[in-house]
């Protein structure tokens, strides 16, 4: 390639000191043996009657350059008569991978290939694939792989690839240490990193390789985690890998998390003919923000007004620059500068790179379309939403200079990555144990659709599941989102019944405002419901099938500073099912509230309720299939699905249901123990009503807990348990002092 940019600059030199134009009468062209005339001057882009000149000979030398197809090319225009000597590019005959046993990694290697078999041989492109093969491998676990490329010439200008592999030993994190001061414990660190440590039954994850690629990713994560946490200057300064025995390594992220910084002054710098009352909206979060802890969350708040502000034609042609200056040593102020730009348009908007991915799923992702006006903010938007989809290993774009004065030409690359991902884990705790299995990938069909099945299996229980959400829905910036269900629960010993239910939804979610979301959903089912001797009169009156066509929605206002282990903010939501056929009708009603408080240097206190009630709109009992239970995280010190409601086949759940709950963690308690996270709460919790018989005692009791917990990141996966006490209860309820739950993935 190099070698062909340097022709084309000699190419320059020797014609740059002439100036003339000729109408083509004739045109010869020599040395093409695969590739006819015409297929030439269709490439080329000229044809007997052209009127060239040198700029016109440089065109059509980098038009056939760009096909591949030619080694060598030598053109002149004499007298009236085009000349074209060319030099083919030998034909790849046969690629060969040797060094690969395993028929799944070959042919993986043979996908991710650019270069495939009765293709052009181009040298730099061979080294490409190289590389990526490498890359591959390296992800794979075969971080010592080496590949020696070989090339067989034929005598019919066709030649053989070989890639020779040697793939070494595969490389293991035996464990990860955390050094420096790095204020959080080990245990939270190796939540926020992808890389785990490989155990004995980690037989399906690649996460326990040592792959520096998926590596520079966890050192991003772990910057924003502490910037997200007030950490400004935060050093990931280095990561080591430390050869421990044959293929098992200690990774080491060492880290100076430094002080923890405050916002103190904003200011936004305006050109003289802007309009201030444009801007209010960025001046009112400027005031909220002073004096709170510095987070990247709060930052990308600013930006996005900033964009909104750029949607807008009053100010199609803006730009931001953003001046952080340290004062007093914790705190930050901020510059903003918004200024007019070149105003320009874009002419046109080249894709390279996706050999998978379909061009529409990154044009939908587009602020700048082609004919638009460039904005320099809302291209930036499109490339941080086009990383953001997690399909691509990069993202780049150029922006180059077009034949029009008043328009640019934007040049998108990206480098597409794996997509799909396997995983399986297993838990058993105090109420029982259960084996998950999920598939999933997130660019079906190169069309950027998620797709996600999932099996899980319990002592009493058999769910499963597949879900597709498809972004962007006819391009109305909503996802459809789409899910099949099937589930199989055996009741008959705690309840006296068991059920079986099959089901599809079809729905989607948005943000309807600022921070406020709306995800609408149809539900159809058939539910079987089977009782046994156990089971009282009430209950066998229900046995039969059923069939339900259900319109759930839910509305919730989320002020979170982040979705994951927030600190401030809260989150309230509401839904409802409101059933459009069924033959015993209800309404569902469920409110959720949660608040978060920073109390002290990394102490979060969470306030929350829950409240849940179902009602029947006929003169039909409420099925008991769908009868309520408190969810056993919302109340400790009581066994799971043991207390409300009884009759003579069990704990039969109630028709409303309300919980309480407060919660703090307590880092100051046994800090030096990195593994381990301590945790103080209170629940008090409600369920009550029986709507099938007036026999039973409705349970109207509020039940109360108080206890600590303690999260433990263990050899063998997090574990946590708690002890609590119960302070008050009913005579039937079951109460539990211990109780815990162990995870694991494979």
């Amino acid at each position: 390639m190099f070698s062909n940019f340097l022709k084309i600059n000699l190419f320059l030199i020797l014609f740059s000191s002439f100036s003339f134009a000729e109408v083509v009468k004739q045109i010869d062209i020599k040395g093409n043996l695969r590739v006819s005339d015409e297929a030439i001057k269709v490439l080329g882009n000229f044809k007997v009657g052209n009127d060239l000149n040198n700029n016109s000979l440089n065109t059509i030398l980098k038009d056939l350059y760009s096909t591949d197809f030619f080694k060598d090319i030598k053109i002149s225009l004499k007298n009236n008569s085009l000349e074209i000597q060319i030099l083919e590019n030998p034909i790849i005959q046969s690629i060969f991978i040797n060094g690969i046993k395993k028929k799944n990694i070959k042919k993986k290697l043979f996908d991710i290939l650019t270069v495939k078999e009765k293709n052009s041989y181009v040298p730099y492109k061979i080294d490409i694939d190289r590389k990526r093969v490498l890359n591959t491998l390296k992800t794979a676990g075969f971080y010592f792989a080496n590949i020696d490329t070989k090339l067989v010439t034929n005598n019919n200008n066709t030649v053989d690839i070989i890639y020779d592999i040697d793939v070494g030993d595969k490389a293991n994190i035996k464990k990860i240490k955390f050094t420096g001061s790095k204020k959080f414990k080990d245990r939270k660190l190796k939540n926020v990193i992808t890389s785990e440590e490989n155990k004995m039954w980690k037989i399906i994850s690649n996460k326990k390789y040592l792959d520096e690629q998926r590596i520079n990713l966890d050192k991003r994560l772990l910057n924003n985690f502490y910037k997200n946490k007030g950490y400004y200057d935060v050093q990931i300064n280095s990561f080591t890998a430390e050869f421990l025995d044959s293929g098992n390594f200690e990774l080491n992220f060492n880290i100076n998390a430094g002080e923890k910084f405050f916002f103190n002054e904003f200011t936004l710098e305006l050109p003289d003919d802007f309009e201030k009352i444009y801007f209010d909206n960025i001046v009112k979060l400027f005031n909220k923000l002073k004096n709170e802890p510095y987070s990247l969350s709060r930052i990308e708040d600013i930006l996005e007004e900033i964009d909104k502000i750029a949607l807008s034609k009053q100010y199609e042609f803006i730009s931001a620059d953003v001046e952080e200056i340290i004062v007093d040593n914790n705190k930050l102020n901020f510059n903003i500068f918004l200024k007019e730009t070149e105003k320009f348009y874009v002419d046109r908007i080249n894709i390279f790179g996706n050999t998978v991915t379909r061009e529409s799923v990154i044009r939908n992702e587009f602020f700048v379309d082609e004919g638009d006006a460039y904005n320099e903010i809302l291209h930036t938007k499109t490339i941080n939403r086009l990383k953001a989809k997690r399909i691509f290993k990069s993202v780049k774009s150029e922006v180059v200079n077009s034949e029009f004065e008043d328009k640019k030409i934007l040049n998108i690359t990206v480098e597409e990555k794996p997509t799909g991902e396997i995983s399986a884990g297993a838990g058993i705790g105090t109420s029982g144990g259960s084996v998950g299995f999920s598939v999933k990938e997130n660019n079906y069909l190169g069309k950027g659709i998620k797709l996600n099945s999932t099996l899980n299996i319990e002592a009493d229980a058999i769910k499963g599941g597949v879900q597709i959400t498809i972004p962007n829905y006819r391009y109305s910036d909503n996802s459809l989102i789409a899910s099949a269900q099937s589930s199989s629960e055996d009741n008959l010993t705690k309840r006296g019944f068991k059920t079986g239910k099959t089901g599809f939804t079809l729905g989607t979610s948005f943000e309807q405002y600022e921070n406020f979301y709306f995800t609408p959903a149809f539900s159809v089912y058939h539910e079987t419901l089977e009782t046994d001797s156990k089971a009282s009169k009430n209950l066998k009156k229900q046995e039969g099938s059923y069939s339900d066509i259900f319109f759930d929605h839910m509305i919730s206002l989320d002020t979170r500073d982040q979705g994951y282990q927030p600190t401030s903010g809260f989150k309230s939501s509401f839904s409802q099912t409101l059933p459009v056929y069924s033959q015993n009708y209800a309404i569902t009603n469920g409110y959720t509230f949660s608040s978060y408080h920073n109390l002290a240097e990394e102490m979060t206190g969470v306030f929350s309720i829950y409240t849940k009630m179902i009602t029947s709109l006929s003169d039909e009992d409420v099925r008991i299939s769908n009868r309520l239970h408190i969810p056993s995280n919302r109340l400790r010190g009581f066994e799971k699905g043991k207390i409300g409601p009884k009759d003579s086949s069990g704990y039969v759940g109630g028709n409303y249901i309300t919980t309480l709950n407060l919660s703090t963690n307590l880092p100051q308690v046994l800090p030096s123990l990195q593994n381990l996270d301590f945790v103080f709460f209170m629940d008090a919790a409600n369920i009550w009503g029986v709507d099938y018989t007036n026999s039973i005692d409705d349970s109207s009791v509020i039940r109360s807990s108080a206890g600590v917990g303690v999260d433990w990141f263990t050899p063998i996966g997090p574990l946590n348990f708690s002890l609590s006490k119960a302070i008050t209860s009913k005579k039937t309820d079951k109460t539990e002092t211990f109780r815990f739950n162990l995870g694991t993935t494979f």
